[in-house]
């Protein structure tokens, strides 16, 4: 079973920055596309940010010049890097690692964006 825990967020003001970290414990990590999604009170996960196997990104429009995802195999991490935070960031980031029918999520954490 695949584990995966996220870190990193926290309260931040509009404008500023905060990195989340995504740690999965998967022998298919290399292989796998990784996903951040979030989900704000009252609305449906959406999908921020993805990054495939190969290094390929795709981005929400929502967040495109401002978050940036990443991985690193050897360490089995994938990282999204948000700047320029606004209010409307604020929800529970989620981490997701697809690898054929495997889908693994991990347990959110907070993001808060406020002044």
């Amino acid at each position: 079973q695949v584990q995966i825990v996220e870190s990193g967020g926290g309260l931040v003001q509009p404008g500023g920055s905060l990195r989340l970290s995504c740690v999965a414990s998967s022998l298919h990590f290399i292989a796998s596309t990784l996903n951040w999604y979030r989900q704000a009170p009252g609305t449906q996960r959406e999908l921020v940010a993805s990054i495939t196997s190969s290094g390929a990104t795709n981005y929400a429009d929502s967040v495109k010049g401002r978050f940036t995802i990443s991985r690193d195999n050897y360490k089995t991490t994938a990282y999204l890097q948000m700047n320029n935070l606004a209010l409307e960031d604020t929800a529970v980031y989620y981490c997701n690692a697809a690898f054929g029918k495997l889908d693994s999520w991990g347990q959110g954490t907070q993001v808060t964006v406020s002044s």
